[in-house]
Order: structure tokens, then sequence, then C-alpha cells
């Protein structure tokens, strides 16, 4: 949630965010039944991006502490897709490898992901609905290339930070 405007209107997906959010923490442990009904009912009925903040603050300390998820392989085929939560940071090791981050189902618990790639002879495929920005100023491009869309929305749902190398290799941005 941006916490900078408070103020600002919640839409129907900022709730669904939240509730997906609440419904994962409940799932892990760090909410009770009883937190989980109650926090779920409040989300729904706000009207507020700082109502919705209030009610994930005291989860997000837990969620950026989460570890990085680290792909680490060499060839064949990595999929995240479905119903999956987000980390802040995702570490791409790869050599001889696909590697697709399906981002339609997943639970996003930031408004930024930064994506470290050490990528060789390699495909980095991204598949996000509109809203999403992959931003791919900090990669080291060696005879490799990205393939993605010019989208620059104002607000963007998910700022996507791509870091790092890409030695032979391509990233490419797919819609559902």
């Amino acid at each position: 949630m941006p916490r900078d405007l408070p103020e600002l209107r919640a839409s129907h997906e900022d709730r669904d965010r939240v509730v997906d959010t609440l419904r994962t923490a409940g799932g892990d442990g760090r909410l009770t039944a009883e937190e989980l009904d109650a926090r779920v009912e409040r989300a729904l009925s706000a009207r507020t991006q700082g109502e919705l903040a209030a009610l994930v603050a005291d989860l997000s300390a837990a969620i950026a502490t989460k570890d990085v998820l680290v792909v680490k392989q060499t060839g064949g085929k990595w999929t995240r897709a479905g119903r999956w939560t987000v980390p802040n940071r995702i570490e791409v090791r790869t050599k001889l490898c696909r590697v697709t981050f399906d981002f339609t189902d997943a639970v996003i618990t930031s408004r930024t992901v930064r994506i470290d790639t050490d990528m060789q002879h390699g495909k980095l495929v991204i598949v996000g609905a509109p809203g999403i920005v992959i931003d791919a100023d900090g990669l080291n491009l060696v005879f490799s290339k990205t393939k993605l869309r010019s989208d620059s929305a104002a607000d963007p749902g998910l700022r996507i930070e791509l870091v790092g190398t890409l030695k032979h290799a391509k990233v490419v941005e797919r819609r559902p």
C-alpha cells in the first residue's frame, strides 16, 4: 500500500490484494482465525489506502524478512505460477535455463520487487497483467536483449526492477 498517500481512495483491486495478504498471513499462522475474519471484514469495507495499510502494517515486517526466493539451476525449465507469495527480492542464477514468473494470480505484498539476475544462455519470462512496470535499466546485457512492453502506468500496481547480468540471454514480458 502506498503509505505516502493514505487518503487516496481504495479500489476493489487494492482491497482484494490486502485480503489475499491477510489470508496468506492466516495460513502462515501469523493471524488467528478471529483476527483474520475481523481484518478481512474491515478490508472489504475500507474506503482509503490508509485504512488498508493499517490492516497489514504489523505483517509487513514479517513479510519483508522472509527469505529471498533463489532460483539456481543449470538446464531445463523453472516456473513459479498460480497462487504464490511474491517476496521483495528474487535471485536468478541460471545457465541454459528458461525461468518463468507468472504474477497473474500471485499474492503481491510489496509495490516493488527486485530481481537480481546472473543468467547465461537462457530466457526470463515475466507474465503479468497491465499495471506492472518492468525497469530493466539495471541490467548489464552481454549479447542479450529485452522484449518489454512500454507501458508506463502513472501508478503501477507492481514495479519490477531487473538488475544484474545477462549473457546470451533474453528477458520477455507477456500478458496472461
